[in-house]
C-alpha cells in the first residue's frame, strides 16, 4: 500500500500468509504506531495497522479480530490511554490469552510513556521506546522484534566488561594522630602502649607527671 510516496507491501489476511506483527494501540498514540509499524516494514515485516489498512468503507472491529486471530504476534503500544481503552484491552488479552505463558511471543508490550502495566500486562517484559534516541529505539524495537520471532535469547554479540569493584575511599587517620617533633618540625608516632601528651612521650604506658615550679626554672635556666 501506498503511505505518503513511499510503498510497503502489506500481506492481507485473505493471502493466506497473515502478518508478522498487529499494531494495537489508542488514537492518542497513533504517531508512535505508525512509527513502530513503519520501521518494522522497513525492515521486511509483515504489518497490520488500523491507520493504514481499516479503510474508508471497511468494518474495523472485524479488522481488529482479523489483526489479532491471524497476525502472529500483537504489539500493544502501552499507555495511560491504551490502558483505559476498552477496545485496546480487548486485543492484548485476546494475544495473551492465546500465549499465558509467553512461550511463542505472542504478545509483546512496548510503552510509549512511562506508566503502569495494568492487570496481566504487568507479567509481560516490555520494551520502553520513551526517553530514549530515535537510533537507539529503532534498534530496540528491531531486536525485539527479532527476538520474538526466532525465539531466540537476548545474548550480547561480544563478551561483557569484567565488573571491578567501587574504588575505596581515603585511607583513616592515623590513631594516635602524629605529633610535631619539638625543634625538627617533623611528625613521629609513639610506639605502641607509648603515652603522648604535647612534645612529651613517655614509653610503655608510663605515667607522665610535670611540676609546675620545674618548668618556671627551666625557663630561667636555658642551659638545664
Amino acid at each position: 500500500m501506498s503511505n505518503g510516496g513511499n510503498t510497503h507491501s502489506t500481506t492481507t489476511g485473505s493471502s493466506g500468509m497473515g502478518w508478522d506483527f498487529f499494531v494495537s494501540y489508542a488514537q492518542p498514540d497513533r504517531p508512535w504506531a505508525e512509527w513502530i509499524a513503519w520501521t518494522l516494514e522497513d525492515a521486511s515485516y509483515r504489518v497490520l495497522i488500523q491507520a493504514w489498512d481499516f479503510t474508508p468503507g471497511s468494518n474495523w472491529v472485524r479488522g481488529m479480530d482479523e489483526g489479532v486471530a491471524a497476525a502472529s504476534r500483537t504489539i500493544a503500544v502501552l499507555s495511560a490511554a491504551y490502558a483505559r481503552s476498552v477496545y485496546g484491552a480487548a486485543e492484548w488479552q485476546a494475544a495473551w490469552a492465546s500465549d499465558p505463558t509467553g512461550a511463542a511471543r505472542k504478545l509483546v508490550v512496548a510503552r510509549v510513556e512511562d506508566c503502569p502495566r495494568p492487570g496481566l500486562l504487568s507479567q509481560v517484559v516490555s520494551l520502553d521506546l520513551f526517553g530514549t534516541a530515535q537510533d537507539t529505539a529503532r534498534a530496540d524495537l528491531l531486536r525485539t522484534a527479532e527476538l520474538a520471532v526466532s525465539g531466540g535469547r537476548a545474548k550480547p554479540a561480544t563478551a561483557p566488561h569484567f565488573p571491578t569493584s567501587p574504588q575505596a575511599g581515603p585511607p583513616p587517620p592515623p590513631f594516635p594522630p602524629t605529633q610535631p617533633d619539638a625543634g625538627t618540625g617533623t611528625t613521629s608516632t609513639p610506639a605502641a602502649g607509648g603515652i603522648h601528651i604535647g612534645t612529651v612521650t613517655a614509653p610503655d604506658g608510663q605515667a607522665i607527671g610535670i611540676n609546675y615550679g620545674q618548668i618556671t626554672q627551666n625557663r630561667n635556666t636555658p642551659g638545664r
